[in-house]
């Protein structure tokens, strides 16, 4: 999840370079709140994406935020970690205009027709339509700070700059502030994140930016009417009378709103492939038990609820395993134990007439079912487990996991003749397979298999697959009827798994 781009386009040359030309273009002002709210009914009316990038939350989430722009409240998300608070903050950023016309070098941003300091005023009473007029891009029009114990007044609102005091100045005079993130993220989007990790005296300066609209520092009040959409994400645990918030703090804000984790499979996949950087191909199979394990793990009583489990956790978990693949293509390679010749050609005959399936002529880096045990013990740190399951982690993710295989398994292959593939072991054959056991090892030892394509075709692997793609298919399916207690299986000192004889 990543900020709003530093990288600032150059303004088009045809906007207005003056307050005068400003004025003749017949350019109004408006509150960034007004803003949002135009932007957002613009939006509403054309059927354009009103927040991209957002899963999961057309139904739920969105509709309260798209309350609380329209109704100009300040609002504070709620939620668990994870749960894409500050994607959708910064989201915000693209509801307002691309360009907005700022009175040229003013720290605050000001807009040319409403000046806010002494001397910005006396700057256009000077000037007049001659007044150079610059142009801010949305991108740096917003600030966020993430709360922590060490932020002062002084980060957030501003402090007196005691140079400027030397130079002369008076205590009151503005001049002398060397202004925080707040005030310099005027006309603008600010966000603070986990908010309730603020100081309480820290949560006291923001009272006035967002009800009275001024600052106070050091002692004396500046009438300052920032023009401010404040957002703020929080904790639900912490974000109460019992927690690290205080009341009036809360009552400044027009609206709370609940987000959550995806609430369904189908939102939990679409997640993973929108945010997941995979090095590897990772079959739309693997993807579905990684996403059934990171639901899984969300509602095991073994893990504390109140933490949550990121939906940073699948995408990780995804990320992993396409990485073992990766690794172990590159093993193979370096090995030699993938000659080309053995690539090429077609696959195993499946004895079902013309039911063939053709390989590709090159091995690819393609995730397999059993990759996925890597992530139960790369993965735990991001899982709070309750005080008694102390040195159970990696055993009850591990379970977690083959319970999520087992349901993707029923879910995909339910009702599939998969007779052939118990066919090919007895008591005294096994197929071994494993982390570096690659492709043409494994279909080697598989050979003709009747329902094979059936099987791949169910799995999402049925136009043409590569060797690498009908080895995942092949183990997916050998695990599954593992787990579902028609095959045997053991695990080697070696770190190899064999298949067979009878569970």
């Amino acid at each position: 999840m990543t900020a709003p781009s530093s990288v600032t386009p150059a303004p088009p040359a045809d906007l207005p370079g003056t307050l005068g030309e400003l004025r003749a273009a017949g350019h109004a002002y408006r509150t960034v709140k007004q803003e949002l709210r135009d932007n957002l009914l613009a939006r509403m009316r054309s059927g354009a994406d009103r927040f991209p990038g957002i899963v999961g939350y057309d139904d739920t989430v969105l509709p309260e935020v798209e309350r609380a722009l329209l109704a100009g409240h300040d609002m504070v998300l709620l939620g668990e970690r994870g749960q894409g608070k500050t994607r959708l903050i910064r989201s915000l950023v693209g509801l307002l205009d691309e360009w907005t016309p700022v009175i040229a070098g003013s720290v605050l941003n000001e807009h040319p027709l409403h000046p806010l300091t002494p001397g910005s005023r006396a700057l256009v009473a000077e000037a007049g339509d001659d007044l150079p007029v610059a142009w801010l891009h949305r991108s740096m029009r917003y600030g966020e700070k993430l709360a922590t114990p060490d932020t002062s007044v002084g980060d957030l609102i501003g402090d007196v700059d005691p140079i400027r005091i030397a130079q002369g100045r008076t205590l009151g005079d503005p001049e002398t502030i060397h202004f925080g993130l707040v005030p310099r993220t005027n006309r603008g989007i600010f966000a603070v994140n986990e908010l309730p990790d603020l100081a309480e005296r820290i949560q006291v300066a923001l009272l006035n930016v967002l009800e009275e609209r001024d600052i106070q520092v050091r002692g004396y009040q500046l009438r300052l009417p920032l023009d401010l959409f404040l957002v703020a994400s929080a904790n639900p645990e912490d974000y109460t009378n019992r927690g690290r918030i205080i009341t009036p703090l809360k009552d400044r804000f027009g609206a709370e709103v609940r987000t959550h984790y995806p609430v369904d499979l189908d939102l939990e996949l679409a997640l993973i492939r929108q945010e997941a950087d995979l090095v590897a191909e990772v079959p739309e199979h693997v993807l579905e038990v990684l996403a059934r394990f990171a639901r899984a793990v969300r509602e095991s009583p073994s893990v504390d609820p109140r933490s949550g489990v990121s939906a940073r956790f699948a995408i990780a978990a995804a990320e992993t395993v396409a990485a073992a693949a990766l690794r172990r293509a590159g093993l193979l390679a370096a090995a030699g134990t993938v000659p080309d010749a053995e690539l090429s050609g077609r696959a195993p005959s499946t004895s079902e007439g013309d039911d063939k399936v053709p390989f590709l002529s090159s091995e690819g880096a393609v995730a397999r079912v059993g990759d996925a045990v890597s992530v139960t013990s790369t993965l735990r740190g991001k899982v709070e487990f309750e005080s008694g399951e102390e040195g159970r982690e990696v055993e009850i993710l591990g379970h977690l996991l083959r319970t999520a295989t087992a349901e993707t398994f029923r879910a995909r292959l339910a009702g599939l003749d998969l007779s052939g593939f118990t066919a090919l072991v007895d008591e005294d054959a096994v197929i071994e397979t494993g982390e570096l056991v690659g492709s043409a090892e494994l279909l080697r030892q598989v050979g003709t298999v009747p329902g094979l394509a059936k099987a791949l075709d169910r799995l999402g692997l049925g136009d043409a697959p590569t060797p690498e793609q009908v080895a995942a298919g092949v183990e997916f399916v050998l695990e599954g009827l593992h787990l579902t207690r028609r095959l045997g299986k053991d695990v080697t000192d070696s770190g190899r798994t064999r298949y067979g004889g009878r569970a």
